[in-house]
């Protein structure tokens, strides 16, 4: 669905993509992870048609570049900066976007419908969205992305500020719609929901993207080694391994042990081993 090759962009003397290959089957969730300054949002940019690379190709299905309005009716884009007018009910807005998408008659009424229907969002379609909590909006952003039944999907973000009931809302519906065959790049700082849903974790910095695969690949290759805590009166020790056996030998070993538990490595840390522990601000 997606084919990136050899894309490079640059702004002055930063390379801010850096010879990028990225090829997305139709389909699949792809976790896009990246610290502050990565390239992710270049990335984003380039694959929707906002930018042109300095160099290499964009494929969108077998459409054809993003450069094309045609191929470009085929992504959906649910923005980390909500884009919704406030002042106009969730219905309205619905409309609004199927209108620039030119969807019209029956056909947007009914769209409007199922996309308000899908993010669960029915009841208060007449309610403006200044009304709404953070939830709600986060749900109308995605509704509004999925008007025009987009082949690929761009979520960034999506859940960043809700309370945990809409965050599983919109992850069950994110799922609902990879069994339609929608293909979607997802983009989070939470490791737990890209762990959760996605198929395969792309994580990028300095513009190049330094590992590719699923989140057991990427643990087994890049997460470091298995923890063993072990408790006692004096309190915790802590022992790393490569083997269990090397974990119950040091366990034996232990005096007054009164509970241990084990801390597998997480998609966490394998982001920190490939991209530093140093606060990014930009």
């Amino acid at each position: 669905m997606l084919h990136l090759t050899e894309i490079t962009k640059s702004f002055d003397n930063h390379r801010a993509v850096d010879g990028l290959d990225l090829h997305i089957p139709k389909g699949e969730i792809f976790g896009f992870l990246g610290p502050n300054g990565a390239g992710k949002s270049t990335t984003v940019n380039l694959i929707v048609g906002l930018l042109d690379a300095d160099s290499g190709d964009i494929r969108i299905g077998e459409s054809g570049h993003p450069s094309s309005a045609k191929v470009r009716e085929q992504i959906g884009i649910a923005p980390q900066s909500l884009a919704l007018y406030a002042a106009l009910s969730a219905k309205e807005n619905l409309e609004f976007v199927g209108k620039c998408y030119r969807l019209t008659g029956k056909h947007l009424t009914d769209r409007v419908a199922w996309a308000l229907e899908f993010v669960g969002l029915s009841d208060r379609q007449e309610d403006r969205v200044e009304t709404y909590s953070g939830g709600m909006k986060r749900r109308l952003n995605l509704a509004a992305a999925l008007l025009h039944e987009p082949a690929l999907l761009l979520l960034d973000e999506p859940t960043v500020g809700v309370d945990p009931h809409s965050r599983n809302a919109i992850l069950d519906r994110v799922m609902d719609l990879k069994k339609s065959g929608c293909t979607i790049i997802y983009t989070s700082h939470y490791m737990e929901e890209v762990e959760r849903i996605c198929d395969r974790v792309g994580i990028m910095d300095h513009g190049k993207m330094l590992a590719i695969g699923t989140v057991e690949q990427l643990i087994q290759d890049h997460g470091g080694q298995h923890a063993v805590v072990a408790t006692t009166k004096a309190g915790e020790e802590r022992f790393t391994m490569s083997d269990p056996q090397d974990a119950l030998r040091a366990l034996a070993r232990v005096n007054d042990l009164q509970d241990f538990h084990t801390e597998r490595p997480s998609l966490e840390n394998v982001f920190l081993n490939l991209t530093g522990r140093s606060l990014r601000d930009s």
